[in-house]
């Protein structure tokens, strides 16, 4: 098992009193991670929510009910929680009225889960984002030198646990997690009505990785309106498809600020999107490609160390532009992102120019450093 940066963070919280939430897309190893903490307590309850006479008991329970399928139980563990409709309330049952119980919860999706645990939890819990393996993950279970050797298989083929553990099948466990989690999942909600559209425009936004993004453009392309675009790409950000990088501005009347673009969480997900895992040195999306993984990579690895950071792109109106900006503890840096370590480097003089900023180039020779902790 591939040991994972949150396991100790985690394990202080729950053990410390406070209910640990934890969410991500499905088959990052939630399950896996918070069952290896739930062991250190004897007296447990692993409570599946994808299993139908789980959901209908969680159900709009009263307190005698939950008295009884708690039990003598020390912790509970409640699995793929957003399949409980007002799972919230129920949790706050718990809370309230079970203070010996240590509270664990998982959830694949963000769509309901926020609202009702912000509210229902408020002060007594803890949230935690698992993402897919993090290259400081893949190279403390492999060690340096085998992990930077399967740097291209992994932007093809993606972080996923058992992507990473099946060598040789991680076409056909990609297409089996889009068809899972990434359509009958999301189709399962009941914000999404046309089925087809989700299809083309998660198509549409995976043969736009690393451009700035059009609404009005996607709505053209998909055949709706704009806000149902706006609609389904939330609901795509809420379950961990995609997640949106805004552009950076001090307001300055030269700089693009209201744009944004749009990457995918693993880039393996991205390519069986569009069915095409050929290799780099065939493709015309390479630039692309590196770009989104090096920067779902950097969330991963601010997310798990609990550093706060904006991230964002630049572009002047001019067209001038830098991939990556990073806000992070007043300083601000900046980054260029080149597959080729031979490819000309040339400084953004235009965002030199007007901000006061480190700027470094990032390539497949020297990627490592920006992907670890400092």
């Amino acid at each position: 098992m591939i040991k994972r940066v949150l396991t100790e963070r985690i394990a202080k919280t729950l053990f410390g009193g406070k209910a640990v939430v934890v969410l991500g897309a499905r088959q990052t190893g939630k399950t896996t991670l918070l069952q290896s903490l739930s062991e250190q307590e004897s007296n447990r309850l692993h409570l599946n929510c994808d299993e139908p006479i789980v959901r209908t008991q969680l159900q709009d329970v009263n307190l005698t009910e939950l008295r009884n399928i708690i039990g003598e139980a020390k912790l509970v563990f409640v699995d793929e929680a957003q399949r409980v409709k007002n799972i919230g309330l129920t949790l706050k049952l718990v809370a309230d009225n079970f203070k010996q119980v240590k509270l664990l919860v998982s959830g694949s999706s963000a769509l309901d889960l926020a609202s009702e645990f912000k509210e229902s939890l408020a002060g007594r819990k803890r949230d935690y984002t698992l993402y897919p393996i993090s290259w400081e993950e893949l190279s403390a279970h492999q060690g340096y030198l085998q992990a930077k050797a399967q740097l291209e298989s992994r932007i093809l083929y993606g972080m996923y646990p058992e992507v990473i553990t099946s060598p040789g099948e991680e076409d056909e466990l990609l297409y089996e997690l889009v068809d899972s989690f990434l359509y009958k999942d999301l189709l399962s909600f009941q914000g999404i009505r046309k089925p087809d559209v989700l299809s083309k425009l998660v198509q549409a936004l995976a043969l736009q990785t690393g451009s700035e993004v059009s609404y009005n453009e996607l709505s053209q392309l998909v055949g709706v309106d704009k806000n149902t675009v706006s609609n389904y790409i939330e609901l795509l950000e809420k379950a961990f498809v995609v997640f949106r990088l805004p552009a950076y501005s001090t307001n300055a009347r030269n700089e693009i600020s209201r744009s944004k673009k749009i990457y995918f969480y693993d880039t393996g997900i991205r390519n069986a999107v569009i069915g095409n895992f050929n290799p780099l040195s065939l493709r015309t999306d390479t630039g692309a490609l590196w770009e989104n993984f090096l920067i779902a990579e950097r969330m991963k690895l601010l997310g798990n160390h609990r550093i706060r950071a904006g991230m964002y792109f630049w572009r002047s109106v001019a067209q001038a532009e830098v991939d990556y900006v990073e806000m992070r503890a007043g300083q601000l840096r900046a980054f260029e992102f080149k597959w080729n370590p031979k490819a000309k480097k040339k400084k953004p003089r235009a965002f030199l120019n007007t901000y006061d900023a480190e700027v470094s180039f990032i390539d497949r020779d020297n990627f490592i450093s920006f992907l670890m902790p400092e």
